[in-house]
């Protein structure tokens, strides 16, 4: 009929206005956590957040100076390579070898805006619509939007305090199936601050070789490991693997870069070729001025590097102390990485300050109401029952906070 909307034909129905595949993307937890925390401190409250992971520490005043520099090139001003710029990936191909033994060259590199972007992009490349990736729990939040918003189905796997939240290779034979395509491996690991020792990693590196699974190693807390445990790369231990291996790593936690978005993957050169043609449409290069600080990072000796990574050491002892003297909670000990993830399954179902929660994740509402504290509770991880508590802050502000929620637990 001339003059009808088209809308009329579908009645009083609404019609979805973003797609259903972004709709169904979940908020990154920990950014919300972050959030509500820097929110609240806005207003006035004083606010002690153990959301963010991020180090409370400067950038080292080297990268800053070649960033600063960097703005004034006219060179920098311009397009420059989609994959990135040359001397940076001569010098991500350097820095691997130097830190953990694997030979690439720059050809099998992609710089990236930040290690999230390099996940996004891993998955990206190597999912198809229906293939199935095993994912290890407790994940970083991201993890399985990124594999859902590639088209692939997040597989998870559930580990136990008991073996120190690491996966092992008979969990991985009972979840493969004829759609697995890709185990997701990371240590040290993000939330459990969990390493897994050499043997470990080189038994499942076999099994993922001999399975035909391709595995995506996340190696950005590459050199935040305390006492024995130490980190080891799974394409150097095994090196049969390579050829079905994707690394990605980044500058943010190791020089505490998180706001300057610079991150890689390396890979086999099929797969990065279609991951460079990828970013080519959908970012072009990364900026400039942050790539010539990465040079700068990478280049650079590594004393503030060894500086920060003690100050963690020693507050991640503090903080594991102080959360098992708060009758209810238990926590491992922090091997790498900076989170504490404790239990928090003796706080639930209980009044505690006036108050009964029966998650981790209304717990953390109370807390943070009540205690002006902020952590991300354990279900944004796949673990409900644990919640995880960032030791890359302040001394003064990680014991005061962690002082209120016993405060809390014995009210």
């Amino acid at each position: 009929m001339a003059g009808m909307s088209s809308s009329s034909s579908i009645g009083s129905v609404t019609p979805r206005r973003a797609s259903a595949r972004l709709a169904a993307i979940a908020e990154s937890a920990t950014l919300a956590v972050d959030a509500k925390a820097k929110a609240l401190k806005a207003t006035g409250e004083n606010v002690i957040g153990f959301g963010a992971g991020e180090p409370d520490f400067p950038t080292p005043e080297h990268i800053v100076e070649a960033a600063v520099a960097a703005c004034r090139d006219p060179k920098n001003h311009r397009y420059t390579p989609a994959a990135g710029l040359p001397e940076l990936r001569d010098a991500i191909v350097a820095k691997t070898r130097r830190d953990s033994g694997f030979e690439t060259t720059a050809n099998q590199v992609l710089v990236t805006c930040g290690g999230k972007h390099a996940v996004f992009t891993a998955f990206a490349a190597l999912c198809d619509p229906g293939d199935e990736v095993i994912v290890p729990a407790p994940y970083w939040t991201t993890y399985p939007e990124a594999v859902t918003l590639a088209g692939g189905v997040p597989v998870v796997i559930e580990t136990t305090e008991e073996t120190g939240f690491r996966v092992t290779v008979d969990q991985l034979e009972a979840a493969l199936t004829a759609r697995t395509k890709v185990l997701l491996f990371v240590s040290p690991d993000n939330p459990s601050g969990s390493v897994y020792p050499p043997d470990e990693v080189e038994a499942i590196g076999r099994w993922a070789v001999e399975k035909g699974v391709w595995v995506i190693t996340d190696e950005i807390y590459e050199h935040l490991t305390y006492g024995p445990h130490k980190f080891v790369s799974m394409p150097t231990l095994v090196p049969d693997i390579a050829d079905q291996c994707v690394i990605v790593n980044g500058v943010a936690k190791t020089y505490a870069m998180t706001g300057w978005r610079v991150g890689w993957m390396i890979g086999p050169n099929d797969i990065m070729k279609a991951a460079i043609n990828f970013q080519s449409h959908a970012t072009s290069n990364v900026s400039n001025v942050a790539q010539r600080a990465a040079i700068a990072a990478l280049t650079g000796d590594l004393s503030a590097v060894h500086m920060m990574r003690s100050a963690f050491e020693r507050r991640g002892k503090i903080m594991h102390g102080m959360l098992n003297d708060i009758p209810g909670v238990t926590c491992i000990e922090p091997q790498g990485a900076f989170y504490c993830f404790a239990n928090m399954k003796g706080l639930l179902d209980r009044p505690l300050s006036g108050h009964v929660s029966h998650s981790t994740l209304e717990l953390s509402e109370v807390v943070l109401s009540q205690a002006k504290v902020a952590f991300v509770p354990g279900e944004a991880f796949g673990a409900p029952g644990y919640a995880r508590f960032s030791f890359a802050m302040g001394d003064d502000d990680l014991i005061e906070g962690i002082r209120r929620i016993g405060e809390f637990a014995a009210g």
